[in-house]
């Protein structure tokens, strides 16, 4: 952390601490609905598959644009004032469902989401720094807040799930679940009022402008490390999303789940990905990063090769977690394999590059990621609705091999990245 940076009260930080949490936790449940809303409204909203696979473009499209567009200016306007903004956004479109439910309001909803995290994720990094001491406990915090927006994916899918009427599942009730979240919004701009924020630490003084800001961030994909890291992050999070967005239908219309146990189900996938991030740590640590990832994308292919067939002709409606089809249970358990990937090769890329550089390459990491996440809840979608959900998932396989190898191809190019650097 900078010398200077203010050195705010411990009560402040702790008031700062408690505000990030919250929102990033709700931008958690909001960001991570899309699986759960787009089943929904394949059931009540009069839009089909293909249809509803655009949704994802909505909420991560202008993640990478409002990202790339207005980072370099956040400082400026201030990390209090973008979260509020953010805030504001959602709770307009979480009003907005239940007001004028369609599918129009929907792609509305999941736009104003997407570039308010964007805001949202920039103005939490840096505050973070703002608010700690040493690098130790900025990555105990980063830590932190990552963790528990891994415990609002998980909630997420349980709260909505209690806003579907088994009886009724084509019922219009589950919209009301925007009232209690346009809730969490508004108490979450109430707490920020009421947090002090000490933003003199914000703006680099050395800083040659928004500009040459954009221009650090786009030199860097003239290196090959970094062209083949966010290719790697894109195609990772293009299986992420792709399984996380489909997996609730899948469970309706392949394993015959009811929509209540078809959304509570996919809750599974979240746990998994928060035990694959805790539990990888020390493998890494002990074999080096290369290795643990490959037997991670080895773990995905088990997990295809093996549970999808068993997903195939099934025809019995279950309506009890006992009788579930062992698929329901164990397909979420590529996101176990999944997890460690993403944040290694993050921190891997980060660490082989000069610190001046991290900012930058933390806008491509957001840009990519979003680019990856509606690219594979697209072709996910499609495929879904042309040859069925087994097929869709079975062609995980082909993003997992490619992904294969561009982890090789990232560790050998990552030497040159580092001397470079130093």
């Amino acid at each position: 952390m900078p010398a200077d940076a203010p050195d705010m009260p411990r009560g402040a930080r702790i008031r700062v601490t408690i505000a990030l949490i919250l929102i990033y936790a709700f931008f958690a449940i909001m960001l991570n609905s899309v699986g759960t809303v787009i089943l929904q409204a394949i059931a009540t909203l009069g839009v089909d598959a293909r249809g509803a696979a655009i949704l994802e473009a909505f909420k991560d499209l202008p993640i990478a644009f409002v990202s790339f567009a207005v980072a370099a200016f956040l400082p400026r306007f201030g990390y209090r004032n973008a979260m509020i903004v953010a805030l504001a956004m959602v709770a307009i479109g979480c009003a907005a469902m239940p007001w004028v439910p369609s599918f129009a309001t929907t792609k509305l909803l999941f736009f104003l989401t997407g570039s308010a995290f964007a805001l949202v994720k920039t103005a939490t990094y840096s505050t973070i720094g703002l608010i700690t001491r040493d690098p130790r406990s900025h990555a105990a915090l980063t830590n932190l807040i990552e963790g528990l927006f891994m415990v609002g994916v998980l909630s997420g899918y349980w709260i909505f799930a209690a806003f579907i009427d088994p009886a009724h599942p084509a019922a219009h009730g589950w919209l009301n679940v925007y009232w209690p979240l346009m809730a969490l919004a508004l108490a979450a701009i109430v707490l920020l009022l009421f947090t002090p924020f000490d933003e003199r630490g914000a703006i680099d003084p050395e800083s040659l402008g928004p500009v040459d800001d954009v221009k650090a961030m786009l030199a860097l994909l003239a290196r090959a490390a970094v062209l083949i890291f966010v290719i790697a992050a894109f195609v990772y999070v293009l299986i992420e999303q792709g399984v996380g967005s489909w997996l609730p239908t899948f469970n309706a219309e392949v394993l015959h789940l009811p929509q209540t146990m078809s959304v509570q189900a996919a809750s599974l996938y979240a746990a998994a990905l928060a035990l694959g991030r805790v539990s990888a740590g020390p493998l890494i640590r002990r074999a080096g990063w290369l290795p643990v990832l490959l037997g991670c994308v080895a773990g995905i292919v088990l997990v295809v090769v093996v549970v999808v067939p068993m997903a195939e002709g099934l025809t019995a409606r279950p309506t009890t977690w006992i009788g579930a089809p062992f698929a329901t249970y164990a397909m979420p358990m590529i996101g176990l394999f999944l997890a460690p990937i993403y944040p290694t090769i993050n921190s891997a890329i980060l660490s082989s590059l000069p610190r001046a550089r991290h900012a930058a390459m933390t806008g491509l990491i957001v840009i990519f990621s979003a680019l990856g996440g509606t690219t594979g809840s697209f072709i996910t979608g499609h495929v879904f609705a042309a040859f069925g959900g087994t097929t869709a998932f079975r062609l995980i396989l082909v993003p997992a091999a490619l992904l294969a190898i561009l982890l090789v191809t990232l560790k050998r190019a990552m030497a040159p990245v580092s001397a470079a650097g130093r």
